[in-house]
């Protein structure tokens, strides 16, 4: 399901800026005002998870791109880079569709994202839960 709604270069460059310079810890997208194009919205250098969730609207759709460090024992630190698809049970049915319609357009255009993680409130986005999903996928 395709909604036409289009991604700026600018928001593939950021990406590739994270996956491969490591310039950012975070990227967050959303979609335009007119609906037409997935924009970057913010771009993160450093900061940790905490500062990643807390930056997350309450009530509004957003894609987010995290690189995601962790500790495995014995094994050392490991990054993985993740896509999210923050969409909170209080932002608008309207807003939630265009974003799953669109979701697509841009997952196609970011090559090296390890695993998707749909939120639709803070617990499904918490460290742990993330760290989990990671750590079952990897072993």
């Amino acid at each position: 399901m395709s909604s036409g709604v289009g991604v700026q270069d600018s928001a593939v460059e950021a990406f590739q800026e994270l996956k491969l310079k490591k310039k950012y810890r975070y990227i967050i997208y959303k979609i335009n005002d007119n609906n037409t194009e997935i924009v970057v919205e913010k771009t993160v250098e450093s900061a940790d998870y905490e500062d990643f969730v807390a930056s997350l609207p309450a009530d509004q759709c957003r894609y987010c791109v995290y690189d995601f460090q962790y500790d495995t024992a014995g094994e050392g630190i490991r990054n993985k880079i993740l896509f999210y698809v923050w969409s909170p049970d209080t932002s608008k049915i309207k807003q939630k569709m265009l974003y799953a319609a669109s979701k697509d357009a841009l997952r196609k255009k970011l090559d090296g994202i390890y695993t998707e993680i749909q939120c639709t409130d803070l617990s499904e986005v918490s460290h742990d839960t993330v760290l989990d999903k990671v750590t079952r996928m990897t072993s």
